[in-house]
């Protein structure tokens, strides 16, 4: 018996007319049928896809995780690959840190990488490597722009050449030459920085993305020359004149998953017994070594590249050393880093001055999600700081600005109450104009009176371009005042907030989550609510000593004094002086008990470069002396400067004659807590023509105020397009076409095939 036999006599005649119908499919009604289906698959490619792209090259559906694609001539191809190590060894009072960045060039291109990142303003940069296979190349330290020719002439000539350029104390580019196709370079530089204590705390900081930064508009005035040579002239200001090379491109966060994985170790070598040590902001995994030290990863082995890293320790005891003493000794000198915490007062001994407060608060675009709310939690904080006899005020900005009161108001319930509210109201939105909020905060109506002590304490982010004119601002205008910088979110402009802070006699402070507010804020209160240590002085009694700084700040309730010497020689003591309100204080130190130290006399020199970098700053020395001077220092001690770079460049020509060369910038994340819209304005459907907008539009806001827009511009942050394909068309059509069919079918089905 055949399998047609076996079947029951109920499912013979179904499976008869399933035959009949496939051969009706196989003749009348296959061409119409075949039509349908043929538009629904065929692909109509546009032209730069038209043919199956070659190696390197991907289709926007290719992309793996956390890639990103480039738009070129041939389809997308992937972009440079960025991997970040950072690993830092904390011995005693300073901090070496080993920065690798590896770059790899997915693509069929060679490839010109461009990398902008930032690093403590403290750091002093002064050894870069090149690695490529098995060669490594040593960067030498040469002036700014003879390092720029010589990185030119290696990048024409098809060599590989490393060159890291200082933009900002705290932001440093990397550009690497002539990656191949398919190849991997690494690129290694390295820093030295101190210790940072405050009270029973160290902590280290390591910044891991450069934030957005607001650029204002530059003030162009021109005039007509006169046919006789006689007239005025043009003449621009622009407050931002590198913004090209402080702006690369940022991602979407909604387009684009994060990029530049990042892992971070720490060989914590504290020299005294450990207590707590605590990471703030990023899960760590701890690990105990047999001679007290500690090493310290991230937890999940790699993060991306959005947000701060910062870790403190403190000490077993209670109370941390209020006394450190470090030495090393290079070529013919001595250098001495010393560290001197003066004792705390007790308020009952001496009351302290009423207090006139002014409250700077930042509710620009930047400022957006997380930012603005640990702003707005800290300023109300402060307010609730505020005693009776104190006089406050408060002013907020982003591209306008509101003073709440006329003048300072007495801290009764009723203005603050008022101030509260207000505070609490607060929305991030518009541009960062930093300028005229520092102007009125230091605009100060009783110069004369003494019986107030006048604070600014300033929150913001820090994000603007024009730092220096904020220092020329404070230089010129801080009379009696003490500024007081308060740094929120998780990637502030730290470079702005120490140096404001130092220009301004105060000090500086950082929140970066909601859960450091009361915490931060009631160290930073200490501070305002306590004597400052004034009028100190140092003197070696046998030593012939270069101290900085040469005029010693400052220092508030838990922080140390912090000096940095060159010694002709290591012998005698240092006595130090000053007075706490109005007592005075004293401390020496036998220079013979001071333990061997790292690193100090980079230390030394990249803390004199920014002496005299102040020096200019505050009119007393003029631009040629100051440079000079910064010069003469990195140039001695080997360090990256605003006049000084690091170059490396490979012997060996690894680009073919006739191939070229494709620039790449490498794109950041943007910080965590940070809202895109608010920073660059409302997305638009990207389907559309680019359109010239106009500063004074008000759908861009803070994108246009940061002249020009990042995002808009960046090649490495290209937005794939989501509505530029004919698929709707061809469905559409190929549906149509099968309902034709069907019908057909039915119809002749009725005539020809009875069932």
């Amino acid at each position: 018996m055949n399998a047609l036999d076996e079947l029951d006599a109920a499912a013979r005649p179904r499976l008869w007319r399933a035959a009949k119908f496939l051969l009706f499919l196989l003749t009348e009604g296959a061409a119409v049928l075949l039509i349908g289906f043929a538009a629904l698959f065929v692909n109509f490619q546009p032209a730069w896809s038209a043919s199956l792209p070659p190696t390197g090259v991907a289709r926007p559906g290719d992309a793996k995780s956390g890639s990103l694609l480039l738009k070129n001539e041939d389809g997308y191809s992937e972009a440079i690959r960025l991997g970040i190590d950072v690993d830092l060894t904390a011995s005693g009072p300073t901090i070496r840190a080993r920065v690798t960045q590896l770059f790899r060039n997915p693509s069929k291109d060679w490839v010109e990488a461009v990398y902008v990142y930032p690093l403590p303003p403290g750091g002093a940069v002064d050894t870069l490597k090149m690695v490529v296979g098995d060669r490594v190349v040593v960067g030498e330290i040469k002036e700014r722009q003879q390092a720029r020719i010589i990185y030119e002439q290696a990048k024409q000539s098809g060599k590989k050449a490393a060159l890291t350029e200082q933009q900002r104390p705290n932001i440093f580019t990397n550009s690497i030459a002539n990656i191949g196709p398919g190849e991997t370079v690494l690129v290694q530089i390295e820093y030295q920085e101190p210790v940072h204590q405050t009270g029973n705390t160290f902590s280290v900081r390591v910044p891991m993305v450069v934030a957005p930064r607001y650029n204002p508009a530059p003030i162009v005035q021109s005039v007509e020359f006169k046919p006789d040579g006689g007239g005025w002239g043009a003449s621009a200001t622009d407050p931002v004149p590198d913004l090209d090379r402080i702006t690369p491109p940022v991602l979407d966060p909604a387009e684009h998953a994060p990029v530049n994985p990042t892992a971070i170790t720490v060989r914590l070598q504290a020299g005294f017994p450990l207590g707590e040590v605590k990471s703030h902001h990023h899960p760590v995994k701890t690990e105990k070594v047999d001679d007290g030290s500690q090493i310290i990863r991230l937890a999940e082995g790699v993060v991306p590249a959005d947000r701060d890293f910062e870790l403190t320790w403190k000490p077993a005891a209670e109370k941390a050393p209020s006394v450190g003493l470090f030495r090393e000794h290079v070529g013919n000198s001595d250098y001495l880093l010393a560290y001197v915490t003066p004792p705390s007062v007790d308020n009952a001994m001496q009351k302290p001055l009423p207090r006139e407060v002014i409250f700077v608060i930042d509710n620009s675009g930047s400022m957006g999600g997380v930012s603005i709310v640990q702003a707005k939690a800290s300023l109300l904080y402060a307010l609730g700081r505020l005693q009776p006899g104190d006089r406050f005020n408060v002013i907020r900005f982003d591209n306008t600005m509101t003073v709440l009161f006329p003048s300072p108001v007495p801290a009764d319930t009723t203005n603050v109450g008022h101030a509260t509210s207000f505070v609490s109201a607060l929305k991030a939105e518009g541009g960062t104009e930093m300028l005229p909020a520092m102007r009125a905060a230091l605009s100060d109506g009783n110069r004369e009176d003494a019986s107030h002590v006048r604070q600014v304490v300033f929150l913001t982010d820090g994000a603007i371009g024009n730092e220096e004119q904020m220092f020329e601002t404070i230089s010129a205008l801080r009379g009696r005042s003490r500024i007081f910088m308060v740094g929120i979110g998780s990637a502030p402009n730290t470079f702005l907030m120490t140096r404001a802070a130092e220009l301004g006699r105060g000090a500086f402070t950082h929140i970066g989550s909601t859960d450091q507010v009361e915490e931060r804020m009631r160290g930073l209160f200490a501070k305002l609510e306590n004597p400052a240590v004034t009028g100190l002085s140092a003197k070696f009694s046998e030593a012939k000593a270069d101290m900085t700084p040469s005029v010693l700040p400052d220092v508030y309730r838990g922080e140390p004094l912090v000096l940095a010497t060159k010694l002709d020689r290591l012998s005698g003591s240092v006595e130090i002086k000053g007075r706490i309100g109005d007592r005075p204080w004293s401390v020496t130190l036998p220079l013979a008990n001071a333990a061997e130290g790292k690193g100090l006399s980079k230390l030394w020199a990249h803390r004199k470069i920014a002496d005299a970098e102040v020096a200019r700053t505050m009119r007393q020395s003029t631009p040629e002396d100051a440079d000079k001077a910064v010069l003469a220092l990195a140039l001695e001690h080997q360090l990256v400067t605003g006049l000084t770079s690091l170059i490396a460049v490979d012997k060996t020509p690894g680009r073919p004659d006739g191939e070229m060369l494709k620039l790449a910038d490498l794109p950041l994340n943007l910080p965590a807590g940070w809202v895109f819209e608010k920073v660059f304005g409302e997305r638009e459907p990207l389907q559309k023509q680019p359109v010239e907008r106009r500063a004074d539009d008000a759908r861009v806001q803070h994108a246009a105020l940061k002249r020009p827009s990042p995002v808009a511009a960046a090649p490495a942050a290209v937005m794939l397009p989501k509505t530029a394909t004919d698929a709707d068309i061809k469905l559409i059509t190929g549906g149509i076409l099968l309902i034709i069919g069907l019908l057909l079918f039915m119809i002749t089905r009725r005539q020809h095939v009875p069932l």
